[in-house]
């Protein structure tokens, strides 16, 4: 009946096996519900009225064009997500550039951009390898829910031998078992890390770093070193980095100390990657080197984003959108009424063709299985559309083939080797920190509301991880606030603050509360990282 009824796994050896995760199985529910955005829509006085595709584009154009000459290009920004195709991705990038914008990206949720133009970040190795590793260092990652195929390949090493090591700042059951676990508060992971350094150096009896020379190495991290030396180094090993070092704001600093780590025990490096076409969106170029809300512009193009819930800085986002002069979204679902002034209906992947490259830089192309809902368009052909409204040439499209070729080149599928995990920063050593007192946050992207379909699925909502999220609190501050689980608290982070039902968690580090982001329930805080505050708010029921 044109809807999409189920979604199965295409099984692959070498990526999936036969796997395919809750989230990518039930999504699908979201396709089809009342939040599908299926006319063009424009606000005019306050009101908002569905209108027609060339009445809609041409008032984009228009006002991009008007903006640009008022204020200049670099007034202008587009940002999208890693769930946007290599063909999207491409044709927003183009467009722009070709307008004279250079102020387009995909990462939201990155805060530290000093590795751009250097670092491609991928996997470094085929997925299949992770099944075969004999060694295992993972940094900032919960594991199960940002990445569950992943972590089936990892429980399959530790079952075959491997010595799997977490870095992290929750002590989430990963359902593996874990050799060495340092739970460390976000500000103490490069101080961990540099224990980690230390401890290697004396192991192998190299020479540490410039500045290491003094860092003392405690007995987790001595343990962490040992499980990647005291192994014969020809064995499979790798140090893998996950989401939330790509979050953090000491990205670069992070990344440099985890490479050399690898290096020294001759272990493989990289990254997980956080969405489905976070490698697509490297390959074609569409970054800068900025986070395009720290400096408000006055137009935003968004393709496929919901800063609120997408961007590091959720209070910063959206006072950017709030000021700025124009506001387009493009989306197969309403939102952003607040802020935009046109929506235009862009289709799923299911409703398009497109391409995904995923972590291992494999690029992989698919069909929709139904037709667009309503007026809903893919995004390909609104952009090319659009740039022929703003008079740019090469916009005359008639296939996502042929959008797909320009980007990635004719029938190429092996996309690594245009990926680099490889940088030339030193690393830096650092101590832990002396301030106990004050809290810090840490942010997870609960699974089920990492993007846009995901977190309108009905099915999924309904389950725990679902939820609206907690304010995670340790023991000790729980106490020292006369809070249980249960209780109401009320968070504060920069300009904004939330009430939320209390957690009492004892996997996390004294210091650390954990406020997950990607949720309407805490989209008025500050960014993933940094000082927060609790207080008692209330009873919960």
């Amino acid at each position: 009946g044109g809807k999409v009824m189920r979604v199965l796994p295409l099984e692959n050896e070498h990526i999936n096996e036969c796997w395919l995760s809750d989230k990518d199985r039930f999504s699908y529910e979201a396709l089809d519900n009342a939040d599908r955005l299926i006319n063009p829509m424009i606000k005019q006085g306050g009101q908002w009225q569905e209108t027609d595709w060339q009445t809609a584009l041409e008032y984009v154009a228009h006002g991009l064009r008007n903006i640009r000459h008022e204020h200049g290009a670099d007034s202008i920004a587009a940002v999208a997500t890693a769930h946007s195709t290599v063909e999207e991705l491409h044709l927003l990038n183009k467009s722009m550039r070709a307008f004279g914008v250079n102020n387009v990206d995909f990462r939201l949720r990155q805060s530290d951009f000093a590795l751009d133009g250097s670092v491609t970040p991928w996997l470094g190795m085929p997925i299949a390898e992770l099944s075969n590793l004999k060694r295992a260092f993972v940094i900032g990652s919960f594991l199960r829910k940002d990445h569950p195929l992943v972590a089936t390949r990892l429980r399959t090493a530790v079952k075959g031998g491997a010595k799997l090591s977490i870095l992290h700042g929750s002590d989430d059951d990963n359902l593996i078992p874990t050799a060495n676990k340092m739970i460390a508060a976000p500000t103490d992971w490069l101080a961990a890390l540099s224990e980690i350094v230390s401890a290697i150096a004396g192991a192998k009896n190299v020479a540490a770093p410039s500045g290491f020379e003094n860092v003392q190495a405690g007995d987790i991290a001595k343990g962490i070193a040992a499980s990647l030396t005291a192994i014969d180094a020809d064995l499979p090993g790798a140090v893998l980095l996950g989401n939330s070092v790509l979050h953090h704001p000491q990205a670069s600093q992070i990344h440099a100390a985890a490479q050399w780590i690898a290096d020294a025990t001759g272990a493989k490096f990289g990254y997980f990657v956080e969405a489905a076409n976070t490698i697509g969106g490297h390959i074609v170029g569409a970054t800068t080197n900025v986070d395009l809300f720290s400096v408000p512009k006055k137009a935003y193009v968004l393709l496929n984003a919901e800063p609120e819930l997408d961007a590091a800085n959720p209070q910063q986002a959206m006072a950017a959108l709030q000021g700025a002069e124009m506001v387009v979204a493009m989306s197969p679902f309403k939102h952003g009424f607040e802020y935009a002034d046109v929506l235009l209906p862009i289709a799923p992947f299911t409703e398009t063709a497109g391409t995904f490259v995923n972590c291992e830089g494999r690029a992989q192309s698919f069909n929709g299985t139904v037709k667009p809902l309503g007026e809903t368009r893919p995004a390909w052909k609104v952009l090319r559309v659009l740039g022929n409204l703003l008079g740019l040439t090469g916009f005359d499209y008639d296939t996502a083939e042929a959008i797909r070729d320009e980007a990635l080149g004719k029938g190429v599928t092996d996309l690594s080797g245009k990926l680099n995990n490889i940088s030339k920063l030193s690393p830096q050593a650092a101590s832990r920190s002396e301030e106990q007192g004050s809290l810090q946050r840490i942010a997870d992207v609960p699974i089920y509301f990492a993007d846009a379909i995901a977190r309108r699925s009905e099915p999924l909502l309904r389950t725990a991880d679902g939820q609206q999220p907690a304010a995670r609190l340790p023991q000790a501050l729980a106490e020292r606030l006369g809070v249980k689980s249960g209780d109401v608290v009320k968070v504060t982070q920069g300009t904004g603050s939330a009430l939320l039902v209390a957690d009492i968690d004892a996997r996390l580090p004294a210091n650390v509360v954990r406020v997950a982001a990607a949720h309407p329930a805490t989209a008025t805080l500050g960014a993933m990282f940094g000082s927060i505050t609790v207080e008692k708010a209330g009873e919960g029921k």
